[in-house]
């Protein structure tokens, strides 16, 4: 398994790559050396910035999580539930209130919450990447 393959994202955007090369290039002999070309220049890729930049993310969580205050090691969580709360609201709750009554409410979602939840949620990928490629540099797959 190669480290990139282990971040869901750049994994999936790579077998992507992959599968387009097959069908887009008719001569297999090219289609072969361009696909092996792309993977060794991904793991040629330089991972010490990426494990950098894992490392300060997951020394941010810890010093939150390790925190004295319930608010401090839990504010993150609680952000997502309100999203969580609001887009099923708006999109399970409210269709099914509304061929009952005309008293439901839609939650206004602005652009800059919903901007935070999928940051929140591409983080939280983002960190189980990381473990996964902590993991598999460690040799316990």
């Amino acid at each position: 398994m190669t480290w990139w393959s282990a971040i869901p994202i750049l994994g999936k955007v790579v077998e992507q790559t992959l599968s387009v090369i097959d069908k887009s290039i008719e001569d297999k002999d090219k289609a072969n050396e361009l696909k092996i070309a792309l993977t060794e220049s991904l793991d040629k890729a330089d991972k010490a910035e990426y494990m950098a930049i894992v490392n300060a993310q997951r020394d941010v969580l810890v010093a939150e999580i390790s925190g004295e205050s319930w608010l401090q090691r839990n504010w993150r969580p609680l952000l997502m539930m309100i999203c969580i709360v609001i887009v099923a609201n708006n999109y399970i709750i409210y269709p099914y209130l509304s061929f009952f009554t005309e008293k439901t409410v839609v939650l206004e979602l602005p652009p800059d919450l919903w901007a935070l939840m999928k940051i929140g949620v591409g983080g939280y990928i983002a960190s189980r990447g990381g473990e996964k490629i902590t993991k598999i540099w460690k040799g316990g797959i």
